[in-house]
């Protein structure tokens, strides 16, 4: 069902005038700032002053500790890379729990598995709702405003927190009306990712082996059965990986490590085989002990084949 232009217009309106927070001003967390103050008041902190300053410098307000920066804030978005770091922002002894206005919002932007579920319960104990929306799409689609984003929330939490996630996303999907939801369809998807992009480096890595072009074994994939997103988006990295300086870092190598970790980690807790999974996650742990965690994730073909053939 599709929401009113005048009403949307209306709730944009007042949400402009609301104070925002993002925690995390990283790889993700920076564009999004930067993305959303160009439409809301933007308040934002990272432990590192670095990228506090390039947050500033774009003109987000930057604070000097997490709690100073969701003082009076209506809405804040977590960006990290753990449920660890999850918790900790929230939760230890730095942590902005306490200092949360009742009646705020805390969305959730990252894949962290079912530790959403425990800090949902915890915040809710201060009167803090928790929208579970991780998102896909990378940096450059985050400045743009053009992210995949999955949620699982109440809907009066979905309802305060929509205007700052219309923003953000090309495409909303609510998958369910609790946070834990958002994370369990996330984990589906990056069990897909992450294997359709260790079959793709397989498959270039074949036919490199083979004796074929790689570019136009590519284009050729792509224009038939086997063609897929992630081998366009991925492919033309992969090609690059053995380029000096690799392919440019969209997606990090070992996002996929932690992502498929999480994967594994519930499969097995409802006790589904998951043997492609594995697979592909092995490949990964590989790519990071032989010093790839920081390449962009394409460089996964470098485990198959450490030099091309031809």
């Amino acid at each position: 069902m599709q929401t009113p232009i005048d009403s949307r217009a209306s709730r944009a309106s007042r949400a402009s005038r609301a104070i925002v927070t993002v925690l995390g001003l990283g790889a993700m967390g920076l564009p999004i700032a930067t993305r959303l103050n160009q439409h809301f008041r933007v308040n934002g902190f990272d432990i590192h002053e670095e990228q506090r300053r390039l947050a500033a410098d774009a003109g987000v307000k930057t604070f000097e500790s997490a709690a100073a920066a969701v003082v009076g804030a209506e809405i804040i978005l977590v960006a990290v890379r753990t449920g660890e770091q999850l918790n900790d922002v929230l939760f230890g002894s730095s942590g902005v729990a306490e200092a949360l206005s009742p009646g705020s919002v805390v969305v959730l932007t990252s894949t962290v598995g079912t530790d959403a579920i425990l800090a949902a319960e915890r915040l809710a104990d201060l009167n803090v709702a928790l929208v579970d929306a991780p998102l896909s799409g990378g940096p450059l689609r985050a400045s743009e405003g053009d992210l995949l984003v999955i949620v699982g929330a109440e809907p009066r939490a979905l309802e305060q927190a929509r205007p700052v996630l219309e923003c953000l996303a090309s495409t909303l999907t609510v998958v369910g009306n609790k946070p834990g939801d958002g994370q369990s369809m996330k984990t589906v998807n990056q069990l897909l990712c992450g294997v359709h992009i260790a079959a793709a480096a397989e498959a270039l890595a074949l036919a490199d082996s083979l004796g074929l072009d790689q570019a136009r074994t590519l284009e050729a994939l792509e224009a038939g059965a086997a063609g897929s997103f992630m081998l366009s988006n991925r492919g033309p990295r992969i090609l690059q990986a053995y380029d000096e300086d690799g392919a440019q870092v969209l997606s990090r190598l070992d996002i996929f490590v932690k992502d498929m970790g999480i994967v594994g980690r519930a499969a097995r807790a409802a006790g589904l085989p998951s043997p492609l999974a594995a697979a592909a996650e092995q490949l990964y742990l590989l790519g990071q002990a032989h010093g790839l965690g920081a390449a962009d994730d394409s460089a996964i073909i470098k485990v198959l084949a450490p030099s091309k053939r031809f």
